[in-house]
């Protein structure tokens, strides 16, 4: 597993992948081979997170190579992120929620043994312990092992989703507000009320390859329950008219202006935004805040390259920024910053997630059913 922090790396691994294996992708994508054989999924997602690849230029060249029905479970696959941040957008205060829980949940169970051996990796259930030292060293996991993960941590270890949701933002390359707290939710039972995900041993052992032994689980759990539902609140995604001559900010769920809708607008300065763990209510692994470093550095170069002044700002120093404008970065803690110091800026969306989230207001099937029409506003 190696992820480079640059934008031409992050473009050659899209290129391999879709020449090598989209064509697979449908038929093998639920395999976990392991941490030393990931040709059966593009591992595209730290690029896709941070906005050094987005999904437009993905599924552009995936299309442009084979035929939608072809590699529709590749562009759903995609899409999914899209999906998950829409329905956040329209109820951000499941987001906030999540926050106060775990804050509260982190302190009892600060000193619980179940707890601290789950996180080192030290429990009677093999496959969890591998995967928890996979997630430390490599700063990511399959898919198909997140959900694994995630079910025997809430059902077989019985701990709260709230603080596996806290461990995986804190290493993986991947993790964002939006994808990392529904899935939990989701596989909990909370997401979708009554409906949980539930692993099972047949099912691990088939899609690992059999790597695993001593799969012991508790397989007929109830879902979790919650009493908190959450309504949608109305949004304004529209964009502000006037916007040239301002200074732009950018966060690190953003990190290719030259590829934003707004590459041709004349900005007066580019702020790269920092944002470090003392700032976040989840404080990241180093290897994580190294990764976001590393991008938005090489953010910085391709800027300049272009002849765009430019410059890395800590986000304390958003304050002092005046005329200011800023690429949306979405319901998590760059916005709770900004919303918890009362710094008012206007907000650039992009057009994709603007005529998304109109499609996010109920279940991701729903959603599934206008993908075509994303699809065609892409060109």
């Amino acid at each position: 597993m190696n992820f480079e922090a640059s934008r031409s790396k992050a473009i050659e691994k899209l290129n391999n992948f879709i020449e090598k294996n989209l064509s697979e992708y449908s038929k093998l994508r639920n395999f976990d081979f392991g941490p030393k054989n990931r040709s059966n999924i593009s591992c595209l997602s730290p690029y896709v997170t941070h906005g050094i690849i987005n999904e437009n230029e993905i599924i552009k060249k995936s299309l442009s190579k084979f035929p939608f029905s072809k590699i529709e479970k590749f562009i759903q696959e995609v899409l999914w992120r899209i999906y998950w941040k829409g329905w956040l957008e329209l109820r951000p205060n499941v987001w906030t929620d999540y926050l106060i829980e775990l804050n509260k949940i982190r302190e009892e169970f600060k000193n619980n043994q179940n707890y601290l051996n789950a996180i080192k990796g030290k429990t009677n259930v093999e496959c969890f312990n591998a995967w928890v030292n996979e997630l430390r060293e490599n700063n990511y996991l399959h898919n198909h092992a997140r959900m694994w993960f995630a079910s025997i941590w809430i059902f077989t270890l019985e701990l709260p989703w709230q603080l596996g949701a806290e461990l995986f933002m804190k290493h993986l390359y991947d993790g964002d507000a939006a994808s990392n707290t529904l899935g939990w939710r989701w596989v909990a039972g909370v997401q979708t009320q009554g409906k949980h995900y539930l692993a099972s041993e047949w099912n691990i052992k088939k899609f690992s390859n059999n790597r695993f032994s001593k799969i012991k689980l508790n397989e007929n759990a109830p879902p979790k329950v919650s009493e908190k539902t959450y309504s949608i609140i109305k949004q304004d995604f529209n964009n502000p008219q006037n916007i040239e001559g301002k200074n732009l900010l950018i966060f690190e769920n953003n990190l290719s202006f030259e590829i934003t809708d707004f590459q041709n607008n004349k900005f007066k300065k580019v702020h790269l935004i920092s944002n470090k763990n003392e700032n976040r209510s989840i404080n990241f692994d180093e290897k994580v805040v190294k990764f976001k470093s590393l991008l938005i550095r090489d953010q910085e170069q391709r800027l300049k390259n272009n002849s765009i002044d430019c410059e890395i700002t800590d986000i304390s120093e958003i304050k002092n920024i005046e005329n200011s404008c800023a690429l949306y970065p979405n319901v998590g803690e760059n916005l709770d910053y900004l919303n918890l110091n009362n710094i008012k800026t206007d907000f650039l969306f992009r057009k994709l997630d603007q005529y998304s989230w109109q499609f996010c207001n109920k279940g991701f099937f729903n959603f599934k059913n206008y993908i075509p029409k994303i699809i065609s506003t892409l060109s």
